[in-house]
């Protein structure tokens, strides 16, 4: 598609005349609509996934003897699914996005029937490990369709879209799932999801073939898929295009190589575009050339064979296993736990560093900034969300099932923020709404604890959450735009990629030191699990020094927020 080429090879977007046929189409157009209703309705199926077996997780843990294992059942999840976002990143970019897909959704799918069939603890772990190989394949490989198979203007709808699937499951999965469990039992919540996903499969896979499907660059995939004004253009364009930066990336089968300014070579393709202005000389109008035919059976020159990273696969298994050890050490705090955080800590500064772009955490402007802001949000509201039922049960007397109610208007207000983030009208002052969303999360996490005063009613942290879940629409939504605005199409599933592994290693993190801070606090067992035996006794303190640093750190955000845009 003429809208997803690199953006520096001098071929005018227009040229492509199917593309200015679909200009006029939103994501529901006749083009996108049965691609957009398949992505979203796989989104839909993880939400609501995400929701139901974090009700039923408790039981089963119960049920299989394994209460003491509870919390690896979640960092198994959690150390898989960071290696399978790797792996799906150079796997879109060398091969396409539909291989890390499917096999994805089809990993995804067996790890729930292994945990929903599984008769030891061990078993269901190993189910939810799998299952998490498969959510990190699934999650980067989707970013890639988006960024191949929407043009630029259509992105911030379908990225949306996501958000929007998550209003459903936030409110009707812990009820279903629920009485599923009460009535047929905690199995079936997990067996009973992998069927839902054929429907969606049957729209999206069709489309992404069509649409997302090969390397970039590479033959076009299926009868009816349309060839590449540039390489037709005329014979100057093409060599001029054969010669660029962004075609060389796009033959070269390893990761960028970091530029002066830390971010990946070819990842800011506006950096690079010259401007009308500024064109040289020699890109002025020539007399044509005479062109040279030559036969169809002339030998192709020989190019060497894609082949996937070798060292970033080992970056990725260190991350996930530094990781791993971080969040067992922060469970169990003794003395010998500090064996394994300093493995931890050892295995996961390289690999992060080796990772995400160069200057991610000297917040460099542009893509690195971006991949900061992403973890800087999603862990400090995540973390801070974690203690939120906790609080309310232990220090206000609500019921879990009261507790959780208070943030079920979250979904809603996430999916308005993202809504309005889409907008055309915003697109000039999407930086500035940025900022906005970070100071807005940051006053909602600083908001909650003051529930602790008696005085102060209960219904107050629902008013702010929803709030702070509207910041987190803008912020969170935008940074996925921002990302595939500023990477070249060979590159956009290592840095999909690249900010996924930022998000959820944020997460764990923040919780991991969240959690310690806690239970040092006489905060007492703050797990998975919410109920009012296994908070009580929690000292008010603690909870201030969950939300308190929480809070700071999404300020810290508001400030990434300003190193967005690249100097000019």
């Amino acid at each position: 598609m003429g809208a997803l080429r690199p953006r520096g090879t001098g071929v005018a977007q227009d040229a492509d005349p199917v593309v200015v046929g679909e200009r006029a189409e939103g994501v529901l157009g006749r083009s996108y609509r049965a691609l957009s209703v398949g992505i979203v309705s796989v989104v839909l199926l993880i939400a609501f996934e995400a929701m139901a077996v974090g009700t039923a997780m408790p039981v089963a843990a119960r049920e299989l003897d394994g209460v003491s294992a509870y919390g690896f059942v979640f960092s198994a999840y959690f150390t898989t699914s960071l290696f399978g976002m790797v792996l799906s990143g150079q796997w879109s970019d060398l091969r396409g996005p539909l291989g890390p897909l499917t096999t994805g959704i089809a990993a995804f799918a067996a790890g729930l029937l292994l945990s929903g069939t599984a008769g030891a603890m061990w078993l269901f772990i190993l189910g939810r490990a799998v299952q998490g190989l498969g959510g990190g394949l699934v999650i980067v490989a989707l970013y890639v369709v988006v960024g191949r198979a929407y043009p630029e203007r259509l992105r911030p709808s379908i990225m949306a879209g996501f958000a929007a699937s998550w209003i459903i499951p936030s409110v009707v999965g812990p009820l279903a799932a629920g009485a599923v469990t009460e009535q047929l039992g905690w199995r079936w919540v997990f067996v009973g999801i992998p069927v839902l996903v054929v429907l969606p499969l049957g729209l999206a896979l069709p489309q992404i073939r069509r649409r997302a499907a090969g390397p970039v660059g590479g033959p076009a995939p299926g009868p009816d898929s349309r060839a590449d004004v540039s390489s037709v253009a005329s014979p100057s364009v093409a060599s001029s295009s054969a010669s660029s930066p962004s075609s060389a990336s796009a033959s070269s089968p390893s990761p960028a190589s970091p530029s002066k300014d830390g971010s990946p070579s070819g990842a800011h393709p506006a950096a690079s575009r010259p401007s009308p202005a500024s064109a040289p000389a020699s890109s002025a109008p020539a007399p044509a050339p005479v062109p040279t035919l030559v036969p169809s059976s002339a030998p192709a020159s020989p190019s060497p064979s894609p082949s996937f990273d070798r060292r970033r696969i080992r970056l990725a298994l260190g991350i996930s296993v530094g990781a791993g050890l971080l969040q067992y050490a922060a469970q169990d705090l003794r003395w010998l736990s500090v064996v394994p955080a300093a493995v931890g800590v050892a295995l996961l500064v390289p690999t992060v560093l080796g990772l995400l772009p160069r200057g991610t955490y000297r917040a460099v402007r542009g893509l690195p900034s971006v991949v900061l802001l992403r973890g800087v949000a999603a862990g400090s509201f995540i973390s801070a969300e974690s203690f939120v039922p906790l609080m309310l049960v232990t220090q206000r007397g609500l019921s879990p099932t009261l507790a959780g109610f208070s943030l079920a208007a979250g979904g809603g207000a996430w999916a308005l923020g993202s809504w309005v983030q889409a907008r055309a009208r915003v697109e000039p002052y999407r930086e500035r709404l940025m900022t906005t969303g970070m100071v807005v999360v940051a006053a909602a996490i600083v908001t909650v604890p003051t529930v602790l005063i008696e005085t102060v009613p209960v219904w107050t942290v629902a008013v702010a959450w929803a709030f702070g879940c509207f910041g987190m629409g803008l912020v969170i939504s935008s940074t996925s735009v921002l990302l595939l605005k500023l990477s070249a199409p060979e590159e956009a599933g290592t840095n999909s990629a690249a900010l996924q592994i930022s998000d959820g290693l944020s997460n764990a993190l923040l919780l991991a030191a969240g959690g310690a801070a806690f239970a040092a606090l006489g905060g007492g067992a703050a797990g998975h699990t919410v109920t009012a035996a296994s908070g009580s006794g929690s000292h008010p303190a603690a909870f201030v020094a969950v939300f308190l640093p929480m809070a700071a750190v999404a300020l810290l955000g508001a400030w990434v927020t300003t190193r967005l845009r690249e100097r000019t």
